[in-house]
């Protein structure tokens, strides 16, 4: 067997930030450390910091008055940061800058007049945020049958924006259906899905083709990590996303196969590891890493923890990147 393994690959610079976030307030402040909803997407991540005494949760009526919060890197309503003040919590905000964006872009729109037309995934927390930010000026699609839905006339001030972990390929089919449909729609200058996401799908796309079967490291839940699973399916190869090596499937290989590894931007390092590990002692694997682009991204810790360490950054286990193993 030869693992080809996908570089980039795992966490990207916003997933760091707010694991870094998140660590380095269970270190400094009084626990327990409450988590608006899952730092990231990932099961692993989550019950890491679990064990570590974060307590994650859906309300924030769970959260006793005066208590420690951090918000997730998938950002949320300015409904919720209200309601953080009326009950006097100590919020850190570990949105990723580039879910910020995408806010600012659908407040700017909306003070404008416009309507915004937002490519993504109902009930994803990064869409629930944005559309918090404007939830009168908003319409959400998913697919371009959504968009034939639609119905605006020329006068209608139109723009769209997209969810930042969306497939390219997808989202551009969509942007191609409502640019058909009102092409004088806007959209901001500089595209809403991150760098990261379009790195790991462009790595999957041009390395696919050389393995029979492509695993892809990430949570169910993790929207970036299902559309590099679904991006390796599409291309005719067997691919399967899982959490680590104990959701292998033995009967999947017969230990002559070329496997793809790769990693959504919420998966540590670690488990890749652990996999690749699992699959040299099962099958006599080799590895070799291919590189498509370097990734030398890094967004600074959210200010109440800027002064906690030298550099501004933190220093979690999780975030340390690890070389192959071989």
């Amino acid at each position: 067997m030869e693992i080809i393994l996908a570089a980039p690959r795992g966490f990207c610079a916003g997933v760091n930030m707010a694991i870094e976030s998140l660590d380095l307030a269970i270190r400094n402040f009084q626990p327990p450390i409450y988590v608006y909803h899952e730092i990231v997407h990932n099961q692993y991540v989550v019950r890491t910091f679990r064990e570590k005494g974060a307590i994650f949760v859906d309300s924030l009526d769970e959260v006793p008055e005066g208590s420690t919060l951090l918000f997730s890197a998938h950002g949320v309503s300015p409904e919720i940061r209200a309601h953080a003040r009326a009950r006097k919590l100590f919020a850190i905000d570990a949105t990723c800058p580039l879910v910020t964006k995408v806010h600012l872009e659908a407040i700017k729109y909306a003070k404008g007049g416009y309507t915004i037309i937002l490519i993504g995934h109902q009930g994803h927390d990064e869409v629930i945020g944005t559309m918090g930010e404007a939830p009168q000026a908003i319409v959400l699609v998913q697919s371009r049958e959504d968009v034939d839905q639609l119905n605006y006339r020329r006068e209608t001030k139109l723009a769209y924006l997209t969810q930042t972990t969306l497939s390219v390929d997808d989202a551009n089919r969509i942007i191609e259906r409502i640019r058909e449909r009102f092409p004088w729609v806007e959209s901001p200058p500089k595209e809403d899905i991150c760098y990261a996401t379009q790195n790991r799908q462009e790595a999957v796309h041009k390395l696919t083709e050389q393995a029979n079967i492509v695993i892809v490291l990430g949570s169910q839940n993790s929207s970036n990590s299902q559309r590099l699973r679904e991006l390796a399916a599409e291309q005719g190869k067997a691919a399967h996303l899982i959490d680590g090596p104990h959701d292998i499937d033995r009967a999947w290989f017969t230990g002559s196969e070329c496997v793809l590894i790769t990693a959504g931007a919420s998966a540590p390092e670690s488990v890749v590891q652990d996999t690749i590990q699992f699959l040299v002692d099962e099958f006599g694997a080799t590895v070799r890493e291919a590189t498509i682009r370097k990734e030398e991204v890094h967004f600074p810790l959210p200010k109440p923890l800027r002064q906690l360490t030298p550099s501004g950054s933190g220093a979690s286990s999780m975030t340390t990147s690890a070389k192959p193993k071989s």
